[in-house]
């Protein structure tokens, strides 16, 4: 976490920002994304990317447990726990575990604005 936490209404704006350049400059206008892959991208992709990895914070993983518990087992495992999600002041830069407050919606409910900014439907 040496980059420090990750603000959730930081990271929408920018996601914001990125699909109004996006619209600005079209699907010509690429960039390498993410860094150092070689792989060139859409703003609107990149954009599209960004907003997925905002909600893979609360998502289950391949292993069913949410980044945003971090190692709290109780709530990683626990049926009565594990599908009510905390929408925390901030998160961990690198294991996207929720950090700060964690006892109101707060920003961080910009969440839901993300899964309508998605062009397919959640589960």
């Amino acid at each position: 976490n040496w980059r420090g936490p990750v603000w959730f209404p930081v990271n929408y704006l920018l996601v914001e920002a990125i699909g109004r350049f996006a619209r600005f400059f079209g699907e010509d206008f690429v960039v390498e994304h993410p860094t150092g892959s070689g792989v060139k991208r859409t703003l609107a992709e990149v954009a599209a990317d960004l907003n997925d990895r905002l909600i893979s914070t609360f998502r289950n993983d391949s292993a069913g447990r949410r980044p945003v518990f971090g190692d709290y087992e109780l709530f990683q495992s626990d049926p009565h726990w594990h599908d009510q999600l905390w929408f925390h002041e901030y998160f961990h830069g690198d294991t996207g575990a929720g950090l700060g407050a964690s006892h109101q919606t707060g920003w961080t409910g910009l969440v839901a604005a993300c899964l309508l900014h998605r062009p397919d439907p959640v589960e």
